[in-house]
């Protein structure tokens, strides 16, 4: 008796060590030591935009609109020798691809029409011979599209830009189709939060496009998925809100401004200026508008923790621009007392505000100064969409520290964070930040999502779109691998870390 037990509990021993008996496949790495393992240039500008993996055929598959629109296929089997086998063209379907996502050897496009106020179209390939399985109409200009976990519903953002004399106006929607039901959609727009609009924009959200309704104003611009495929987070940009959907009823339950941040505290300091030749930062009476792009989650002990990249993102439109330097612009005494001296060069005189919030009263006097972006990535609570964490200046602080910070970025947006995903790399859940303007991606352990720790920063390709994590389980070398897609050079490169003995 004695002896089966024993081999019980050897058999148990074995199993235990054998990782690839674990349905996590776990691998015991380093997030610390990424490095790149591969590099492939399809282009130039536009021609490495968003990418999606597909693990059944080991292939990349790449938004590439560089001279064609068009999906590249990369083979990355081997991701130190990646090489272009296919490419699928867009042209039947409209104008530019906007992003691509994959699930169960199924390849899915957001493809914008021709004429950018038009509804826009999915469409739906197999991953193994690229062929196509169904096209369906969406919102106008699809700007994002993912896969529910479950492989169910298929989500895009559609932004529903104006055109440039802000005569066409689409509404901002988000599109669910089901999978399973023929590939059927159904369109949401925001038509419903009208009645909510005052006590929204009392907590920061942004109504501003020339005579837009409600509805017209709202740009959805980049979606997450909860892991039982039934809530999705939304991120309105350009309006600075995050907005919450039941998938299973369809309905947009709840849009939670996001507020602004303060640059006159010392942790939130910044540098305002590409012109005193210098990376200074310093604490400043200004206040960030988060506007976040990419969006993740992480889930932990029963909530949603939302990563966001607070990119920013202004209208500049024929008809209508929002931005000017505070140089051109008066200045309330009271508020600004010493306002020759703050709008000269070397201080806040060449940085772009909105004119869209600060004059409260309207006496043309800006009492207030509201630049565009956070220059950090936050995390909210996905219940409720308050604020868990942001990491103030420290992108900023470790740019600099790196020698890869853009002085000439001061101005603007600085670092630009737009990209952000999560995944299991070891033991440690990890989020990696696209930093746009400083070709990067910064590292961090978000085991704690209250507390992020900066791990590392990778030097990419330039303008860094696309940050695509494939968790080990999944990769064609049976590593945590990390592809970012770089716009501007259309270059694709590929990171690992190193395992630990």
């Amino acid at each position: 008796m004695k002896k089966i037990i024993l081999s019980l509990s050897l058999v148990a021993l074995m199993l235990s060590c054998d990782k690839s008996s674990d349905p996590e496949f776990f691998v015991n790495e380093d997030p610390t030591t990424f490095a790149e393992v591969g590099t492939i240039d399809i282009g130039d500008v536009g021609a490495a935009e968003i990418s999606a993996f597909d693990p059944i055929t080991k292939r990349l598959f790449v938004v590439n609109n560089g001279t064609v629109n068009k999906i590249d296929v990369i083979d990355m089997a081997d991701p130190s020798k990646m090489t272009v086998i296919a490419s699928i063209s867009m042209t039947p379907y409209g104008g530019g691809v906007n992003s691509v996502a994959v699930s169960n050897g199924k390849l899915v496009a957001a493809i914008e029409s021709l004429n950018k106020q038009e509804n826009g179209k999915v469409a739906v390939f197999n991953t193994s011979d690229y062929k196509e399985i169904k096209v369906v109409t969406v919102g106008a200009l699809p700007d994002m599209i993912t896969f529910s976990p479950d492989g169910n519903f298929i989500l895009t953002a559609n932004e529903g830009e104006p055109d440039a004399t802000y005569t066409n106006d689409p509404v901002g929607s988000v599109s669910i189709i089901s999978v399973n039901d023929n590939y059927a959609v159904t369109t949401l727009d925001f038509a419903a939060f009208e009645s909510q609009k005052a006590s929204l924009v009392a907590k920061g959200f942004r109504i501003f496009g020339l005579n837009a309704t409600f509805a017209k104003d709202i740009e959805p611009e980049y979606i997450t998925v909860s892991s039982d495929s039934k809530t999705a987070w939304v991120t309105l940009q350009e309006n600075n809100a995050i907005a919450k959907i039941d998938i299973a009823s369809k309905k947009i339950t709840n849009v939670f401004p996001l507020g602004f941040k303060n640059y006159n505290l010392d942790e939130n300091g910044i540098d305002v200026s590409d012109r005193d030749n210098a990376k200074a930062l310093a604490k400043w009476n200004v206040n960030g508008i988060y506007m976040p792009d990419a969006i993740s989650l992480y889930e932990k002990d029963g909530i949603p923790y939302l990563f966001t990249a607070n990119e920013g993102d202004s209208r500049e439109y024929t008809a209508f621009t929002e931005m000017k330097r505070v140089s051109a612009l008066s200045l309330d005494a009271t508020a600004f007392p010493t306002a020759s001296a703050l709008q000269k060069e070397t201080a806040l005189g060449r940085l772009n505000v909105t004119t869209t919030l600060g004059d409260s009263n309207g006496d043309g006097k800006f009492e207030a100064l509201y630049s565009l972006g956070g220059r950090s990535f936050s995390v909210w609570n996905g219940n409720d969409g308050s604020m868990v964490f942001d990491s103030k200046n420290e992108l900023d602080v470790k740019a600099i520290a790196a020698n890869i910070y853009d002085d000439a970025r001061s101005d603007d947006k600085s670092v630009e964070p737009e990209g952000i995903t999560v995944g299991m790399v070891g033991s440690k859940k990890v989020a990696f930040v696209g930093l746009e303007r400083a070709d990067a991606v910064m590292i961090y352990d978000i085991t704690n999502p209250k507390v992020p720790v900066f791990l590392q920063t990778v030097t990419c390709g330039d303008a860094p779109e696309g940050i695509l994590f494939i968790p080990a389980k999944d990769s064609p070398t049976k590593k945590s691998l990390l592809v970012v897609s770089s716009e501007n050079d259309g270059q694709v490169r590929v990171y690992a870390p190193k395992t630990i003995q």
